[in-house]
């Protein structure tokens, strides 16, 4: 079996607090754009589009979700908004995806949302090929219209999801799987 195979079927999420430096390089960054820009497309009608956000926009993102989740929590404690100020600091890079439904006669509004879910998992296929450790998250900013403003998403965007990328420093222990004879038929 080839490396990349390999390290496919070991692919886990890992949770963006085990994820730390270094993250990929400028060109490996390049290439996981490309690796997930490969998805089907029908129409050709790039229903989604990336927002990197890494070194210091991590924390100026964090200023933003302790601020919004501060005004909606006003009793909240320091540690709980220390906590949503953190949540995009742990790893290096996170790649933001976001969904644009593209009006077609054709094409069904469903089709263009999982293609951007294509999108996210190629980001994760593409980490773990370079020896990287991921996870597909999207948690209550995805869907704060004070953040969706602040990443400059559109009033018909939205974020199919937010993925961490770094190395890891923890691996989680595997998940059961599901047991092939289980979930599949022949017809």
């Amino acid at each position: 079996m080839n490396e990349c195979l390999s390290r496919l079927l070991q692919r886990r999420s890992v949770p963006p607090r085990w994820l730390g430096e270094p993250g990929p390089s400028d060109q490996e960054v390049e290439n996981l754009l490309k690796i997930a820009s490969r998805v089907p497309d029908h129409g050709k009608l790039v229903p989604w589009r990336f927002i990197l956000i890494q070194g210091e926009g991590r924390q100026r993102l964090g200023e933003t979700l302790a601020a919004a989740f501060q005004a909606d929590n006003p009793g909240a404690g320091a540690e709980q908004v220390a906590v949503e100020r953190e949540r995009f600091t742990q790893a290096p890079l996170i790649i933001a995806v976001v969904s644009r439904v593209v009006p077609h006669v054709k094409i069904p509004d469903w089709e263009q949302v999982l293609s951007a879910g294509a999108v996210c998992m190629n980001l994760l296929t593409g980490a773990t090929t370079l020896g990287y450790g991921a996870s597909w998250l999207t948690g209550w900013a995805a869907f704060d219209r004070r953040v969706l403003d602040a990443l400059g998403l559109k009033p018909d965007e939205r974020v199919a999801g937010f993925v961490h990328i770094g190395t890891a420093k923890e691996v989680p222990a595997d998940r059961d799987r599901p047991d092939l004879a289980d979930i599949v038929t022949r017809f």
